[in-house]
């Protein structure tokens, strides 16, 4: 699932590419128009929280006509909006890379199409009819019903206006988004590097054992406490964990009060912004369990809960310095990574549109071509490889500090890994494949590309450093991948039907209890003045009293 906006809070790739049509009105500037345009390349969306966007992911601009887009039909050409005829539509955004009718429809306002005879048969057709209509022709192109009937997890929920017509570039990070990991095998095989490191600095360890659903991303480690804490977007804690004790809400309150937790605290507070913290929480948790029961007998072990996390971090920082957990990996990435066909697929669809691709990731040029090898060349045309996709490719980016200040740059320039230094990244779109760098800086990309600000979208799982980062220093759009809440999002969909009889049921109580409000009130006002009226009104008080307790049973 992935979400897109300002610094919003991940990633299968969208499963149906059908573009929605934006809203069009007529205006001074040379608007695209409904008369003139047959189809929109891109998804415009600018509802509230959690509002769903199918995204066509080949959505291009297009500089000039392209011939390949053009084609002719009994009523009339079509072909690409030129640059210097398509300026904006309502929203703002450029409208280069819509099609249009050049010339006039032969016979003015009739159709033939998703079952309608005239035009302005759209305004009269039912939803229902009309979506059937359209799920017959989505059959006939064999692509999956729309969501929420489908893939609900592969749906995009925009937390801000996006219009794929105005992104120029998108840039991928590695590690869970364009390569996804089996979780547990994954951080089970960190945690089991962590307890080896941990026994070879003389810390017991027997009995310490993975378990991915103790935590999740998202929460916060409280060095100070030994707690897990999970907060509002005010700060206020909701939810906390002792080790591996759920705290009740009274011992939250004792411990915290009215304390916010304050994230530029780094000494006590530690955001958990990728699914690689999972097992050193995991870790750290069943080890402030044993440090309350006094199993850490070592004062190097036990003098603190700010201590331990260190402690913790360190056998954690271990296993991925020396290499270990990758090099296991590299040897069976079957073992480790979920394979997704439609990944290569979408990939490809953006290159082919015009999109330039990059991939920037903070590991290094061995781990990344035997990962995104394994990942995507079994699934491209046949004498490509992965490189091919991309039309810059950046390893050991030093994220968050590739965001914040430039670093050195080296261009790869041979399949082992031999580099040279580089003065500046190059994007040549005469080559077959982009230029393979290490280190450097966003600056320097938005250079090489000829592109600045929200023309970049970046994609990726860390909340801080992809989300948050790329946003705020440079006003590159933002998607986050959240693989956690792909079961959600199932589940919200399955449920839709149960969900909208229980909004008939409150409809229903809302109408019977105004009702019964006003009956009530009436009964007051008649108090003391025994009469016919005021026995019917107490039978009838009654009654709708019986009803309202059913439907509160029944919505219960």
């Amino acid at each position: 699932m992935l979400t897109c906006g300002n610094t919003c809070p991940g990633f299968c790739l969208p499963q149906h590419r059908t573009p929605l049509q934006p809203l069009q009105h007529k205006g001074p500037t040379k608007l695209a128009t409904a008369a003139h345009s047959a189809r929109h390349k891109g998804t415009t969306c600018n509802k509230r929280a959690r509002s769903i966007v199918h995204v066509a992911t080949g959505d291009a601009a297009v500089a000039t006509p392209d011939e390949s887009e053009m084609f002719t039909t009994n009523d009339g050409v079509i072909e690409a909006v030129d640059e210097d005829e398509a300026e904006v539509d309502f929203l703002g955004e450029s409208t280069s890379g819509n099609l249009r009718l050049v010339q006039r429809v032969k016979s003015e306002g009739i159709v033939n199409v998703l079952g309608l005879e005239q035009l302005d048969d759209i305004v009269t057709i039912p939803y229902n009819t009309l979506k059937q209509s359209q799920q017959e022709l989505m059959r006939g192109l064999k692509v999956s019903p729309q969501y929420p009937k489908g893939l609900a997890n592969r749906a995009i929920f925009c937390s801000r206006t996006l219009n794929l017509r105005s992104i120029q570039a998108i840039g991928y990070d590695m590690d869970y988004t364009l390569v996804h990991y089996d979780v547990d095998a994954w951080e089970g095989k960190a945690f089991h590097y962590m307890l080896q490191n941990l026994q070879s600095m003389g810390c017991p360890t027997e009995g310490l054992n993975f378990d991915a659903t103790l935590v999740t991303r998202g929460l916060i480690v409280d060095q100070q406490l030994g707690n897990l804490v999970k907060a509002d977007r005010f700060g206020h804690i909701k939810r906390s964990m002792h080790g591996t004790h759920m705290m009740n809400t009274g011992e939250i309150r004792e411990v915290y009060g009215r304390e916010l937790v304050n994230l530029k605290n780094e000494g006590r507070w530690c955001f958990l912004n990728t699914l690689f913290s999972v097992s050193e929480a995991v870790m750290y948790m069943q080890m402030v369990d044993r440090y309350d029961r006094g199993a850490l007998p070592n004062q190097d072990f036990s003098n603190s809960y700010s201590s331990l996390y260190k402690l913790v971090q360190k056998a954690l920082f271990r296993t991925h310095v020396e290499g270990q957990l990758k090099g296991e990996i590299i040897q069976d990435p079957a073992s480790y990574v979920e394979l997704d066909p439609d990944m290569a697929k979408a990939l490809l669809d953006q290159r082919a549109a015009g999109k330039k691709l990059m991939l920037i990731t903070n590991s290094d040029y061995h781990y990344t071509n035997k990962m995104m090898s394994y990942a995507y060349n079994q699934f491209l045309p046949r004498g490509s490889t992965w490189r091919d996709l991309f039309n810059m490719v950046i390893v050991q980016a030093r994220k968050p500090e590739f965001f914040n200040s430039k670093m050195s740059l080296y261009e790869i320039v041979t399949e082992d890994g031999l580099m040279r230094p580089a003065m500046d990244a190059k994007v040549d779109d005469t080559e077959s494949r982009g230029r393979l760098y290490c280190g450097g800086g966003a600056a320097m990309v938005e250079r090489a590309l000829g592109l600045n600000g929200d023309e970049i979208l970046y994609v990726g799982d860390h909340i801080y450093t992809d989300a948050a980062l790329a946003k705020i220093n440079f006003r590159w759009r933002t998607c986050l991948i959240v693989r956690e809440l792909e079961l959600e999002i199932d589940a919200l969909a399955q449920g839709q039907v149960h969900r909208n009889k229980l909004k008939e049921l409150m409809n229903k109580k809302d109408l019977v209890g105004d009702l019964f409000n006003q009956l009530r009130l009436r009964r007051q006002r008649m108090a003391g003045q025994p009469s016919k009226e005021s026995a019917e009104l107490e039978e009838t008080l009654g009654q709708m009293l019986m009803v309202s307790d059913h439907l509160d049973s029944l919505i219960g």
